[in-house]
């Protein structure tokens, strides 16, 4: 955490664009205080224009507030801001504090952003940990949202919900799997659906087979036989997710696997070509040894977008263990959305108001999608989510201890409800 956001407490963070606002600034401690003696001022640098420093500036209002002090400014566009308080004493002026703020437009304003994993594996299948575990890890993490997809069982994310029943958490924990239809390698997530995909192809396979041969007859000539069972498939997967009012998601189509990817690039074409899926998984879940699948993604979502279409995107670690484990924490999707709700989610990720996060160990973060997110959820991942994710290893840690049998950990989680929306709050000046 940088030395403001430590030092001081300043909100808002996160502004309208366009509409005059005013800054609060506190210090938090006495070695950070307002000299009563000193003359202070505030100028504002707007990121996307450069201003050469000392006179160029565009100066701002500055009053005294108590022992802090209050900063009026109209921040224009979409973009990063400079705010910089000076301070005289004698002959004189020096920077006392130097923060950054952000600008967005009403549709970013009027959102949360949350962040989320929706493609993860306990020891059900073939993860490490149980379901409780695991969601409790991905609170410790900063998570507000996950969903357990394992490998054709719909139960564990159920089980997940179970273990929290009756605790008042901030976390959303959502059902979910990974659908693996029969002579089908695609691998597709069913997040948030409410049934299981992979139980209903088992419990009528005949009805399954018949809607597979209708998609089939459907498709157009010159695909070979696999290409067309595969796509016709997963057609009738995505469209059975979204009848549970859940989203459908493309998974890793460049996993290099024995002797080349899958699925092949026919069929990653085909369903490129058709988009019967709701979101791409433009980041998976990727060992350091295996970057350049990811980077193939990102380069496939390019590609796909110049050709103009829009492709929803997810960012997702397909961790298999979250204790002392690679990839649980690595990659995540920021969702913007007004509230934390499968539905609002799954609203905003369709909505194209979703991000993927690479965040590799020792490494700065990177993150994909349109460019005024982008920019939005760097500025978020530097400035507002380090003490987000403070407050939600606290929670982590008592949902481990509650998953773990402690009597007393429930009540806890109950007094810390709420403070994570209080925070974002405080944040946006709300």
């Amino acid at each position: 955490m940088n030395n403001e956001s430590c030092f001081y407490d300043i909100a808002p963070r996160v502004v309208r664009a366009g509409e005059a606002t005013t800054v609060h600034v506190r210090p938090r401690f006495g070695h950070v205080a307002f000299d009563a003696e000193t003359t202070y001022r505030a100028v504002v640098y707007p990121g996307e224009h450069y201003l050469p420093r000392g006179g160029d500036a565009l100066a701002a209002r500055l009053d005294r507030e108590g022992d802090g002090l209050s900063v009026t400014h109209t921040f224009a566009g979409e973009q990063e801001h400079i705010l910089e308080v000076l301070g005289t004493s004698g002959d004189e002026e020096t920077v006392a504090l130097r923060a950054l703020l952000y600008s967005v437009a009403d549709d970013l304003y009027s959102c949360t952003p949350y962040k989320g994993d929706v493609h993860m594996h306990s020891h059900c299948s073939d993860g490490r940990e149980s379901p409780a575990f695991v969601a409790a890890s991905c609170r410790r993490i900063g998570l507000d949202f996950m969903a357990l997809t394992d490998h054709g069982q719909y139960a564990p994310s159920i089980e997940s919900q179970e273990a929290f029943a009756g605790v008042d958490l901030d976390l959303l924990i959502c059902r979910g799997e990974e659908v693996h239809p029969p002579d089908n390698p695609v691998h597709m997530i069913n997040f948030g659906g409410s049934f299981s995909v992979n139980e209903a192809i088992t419990a009528d396979r005949p009805t399954y087979d018949a809607a597979v041969g209708r998609f089939e007859a459907e498709l157009p000539a010159g695909l070979d036989a696999d290409t067309r069972h595969q796509v016709a498939s997963c057609h009738w997967v995505f469209d059975q997710i979204r009848a549970g009012q859940g989203l459908g998601v493309f998974c890793h189509p460049y996993w290099h696997v024995r002797h080349g990817y899958t699925p092949s690039a026919a069929v990653t074409a085909a369903l490129f070509e058709r988009q019967p899926f709701d979101a791409y998984e433009v980041i998976g879940g990727y060992h350091q040894y295996q970057v350049d699948s990811n980077t193939l993604q990102v380069a496939r979502y390019h590609e796909e977008r110049i050709r103009g279409r829009q492709l929803p995107i997810v960012g997702v670690s397909d961790a298999h263990g979250c204790h002392n484990s690679d990839l649980f924490g690595w990659y995540y999707t920021i969702v913007f959305a007004p509230e934390l709700t499968q539905p609002a989610l799954v609203d905003g990720i369709t909505g194209l108001k979703s991000v993927a996060v690479e965040a590799l160990p020792g490494e700065s973060a990177r993150v994909y999608g349109p460019l005024r997110l982008v920019q939005y959820a760097l500025f978020l991942l530097g400035e507002v989510f380090p003490a987000h994710d403070e407050l939600c290893a606290e929670e982590g840690r008592l949902m481990l201890a509650h998953a773990g049998g402690d009597p007393h950990a429930a009540a806890s989680l109950a007094g810390l409800k709420g403070r994570c929306a209080r925070w974002w709050e405080n944040c946006r000046g709300d």
